[in-house]
């Protein structure tokens, strides 16, 4: 259901999670303005091109067709906004929350709130951001009072990039506002973009939200994790006793274990749950903070199997090359943020290794520093000690490795063969 006329929508950053939003408010009739402070970013996404695997090229060439999508980095184009809507990247600073970029859109934001405008953050944060940060901003610059004078709510972000079955609209978005008339305009934005709202009773709810969904498959993960690890250690299977598992039709959610976490959410969004708690009750969080050291420490236990492969063919890791297959946090997509490859990447350059990878959606601008990018080829398997298989990417010919007798360490179960080790 497109809006009745055309309302202007602001989506600040345009990320995975803001683009998806953007072109989404697009196709429903909206008047988009997407900012971004990378002027590159948005010099790409003038031009057509997206990098954000949900949004083809052509999606973004759709949008900017019609006349009402602005990449811009110039806020002044904020003018007269119905709805503002803030995802920008909330990362670990030394693992403390850093808010930098919801407090700068804030303020950048601010001069352009008037009377009954809707604000709605969607950045991963601690319960209470929305309460105790963005709206003490919005108010001191436009000289307005959240709630009398403009509406203001949160929506957590629940994007899964690559997700076939579950992208933007198909996903349940839950909203809430700082008072019912905030979660009413809130939720009929929304309504008008995805199939399904969860509205609930206030921000810090909505927050909370968002952390538990994460913070709850952060644990699981590194439950099977360090059962991998000791599994290995006692000669058993584990990932045929996780299908084995995974065959009780109830009371059992299966997990697998991997190279480590990887992307925004999983390494980032517990500890935000964590300090908080420890900023404000004085308490630790113990599974949060177990589930980081089992997590944080995959890609050096990686690492040891790597040599201890090594040391069983009568090879030295130093002096080595050692081939990585996927770089990306996540299968089939080009995000390297806090991915596990690359501090796997820097363990095995310390113990003298040589490395190259394999990872053709990462772009040029992130690969790792002195990594090699190879292809997954005959002349690049005659020249490596050892292979990692880190990220599954489909269409990647696996089975090479296998033909060639390569010495592989398969992290993410996707090979069999005589000279292949699983985590």
């Amino acid at each position: 259901m497109s809006v009745q006329h055309a309302q202007k929508v602001v989506v600040v950053g345009q990320g995975y999670v803001g683009l998806p939003l953007a072109m989404r408010a697009v196709e429903q009739g909206y008047d988009v303005v997407g900012l971004d402070i990378d002027a590159r970013r948005v010099k790409a996404l003038g031009a057509g091109v997206s990098f954000v695997e949900d949004i083809s090229d052509a999606q973004l060439a759709a949008a900017l067709a019609t006349g009402r999508y602005l990449p811009t980095t110039d806020y002044a184009t904020c003018r007269g906004f119905d709805v503002a809507v803030i995802s920008v990247p909330t990362p670990l600073r030394e693992t403390l929350p850093d808010l930098s970029f919801i407090g700068d859109a804030a303020r950048d934001l601010a001069p352009w709130v008037t009377r009954g405008c809707l604000v709605v953050l969607e950045s991963t944060t601690y319960p209470g951001t929305t309460d105790e940060m963005l709206i003490p901003i919005l108010e001191e610059v436009s000289g307005l009072t959240a709630g009398p004078d403009f509406h203001v709510g949160y929506s957590p972000e629940r994007i899964d990039p690559g997700n076939p079955t579950f992208g933007f609209v198909e996903t349940p978005k839950v909203v809430s506002g700082i008072d019912a008339a905030s979660l009413a305009r809130v939720d009929a934005f929304y309504s008008g973009l995805i199939e399904t709202t969860v509205p609930v009773s206030g921000t810090r709810e909505a927050e909370l939200t968002k952390l538990l969904e994460n913070t709850f498959r952060h644990v699981n993960i590194a439950l099977v994790n360090e059962l991998a690890v000791f599994a290995h250690q006692l000669d058993i299977d584990i990932w045929e006793a996780i299908e084995a598992a995974s065959s009780k039709p109830f009371g059992f959610m299966k997990f697998t274990p991997g190279p480590g976490v990887g992307g925004h959410c999983l390494p980032v969004d517990p500890s935000y749950l964590s300090w908080q708690v420890r900023r404000r009750l004085g308490q630790s969080f113990r599974f949060v903070e177990l589930a980081n050291d089992v997590n944080e420490h995959m890609p050096q236990y990686v690492a040891s199997r790597v040599v201890t492969l090594l040391n069983d063919c009568e090879r030295s890791v130093r002096g080595s090359t050692i081939l990585l297959l996927g770089l990306a946090y996540k299968r089939d997509t080009r995000d390297v943020r806090e991915s596990p490859a690359l501090r796997l990447v820097t363990h095995l350059q310390t113990l003298g290794a040589e490395v190259i990878a394999v990872d053709d959606l990462v772009d040029d601008h992130h690969w790792p520093h002195g990594v090699e990018r190879v292809a997954l080829d005959a002349a690049t398997l005659a020249r490596t000690t050892a292979a990692v298989i880190v990220t599954p990417h489909r269409g990647v010919p696996y089975e090479l490795l296998v033909e060639h007798g390569t010495t592989v360490l398969d992290t993410q179960h996707v090979l069999s063969g005589p000279a292949v080790a699983q985590l």
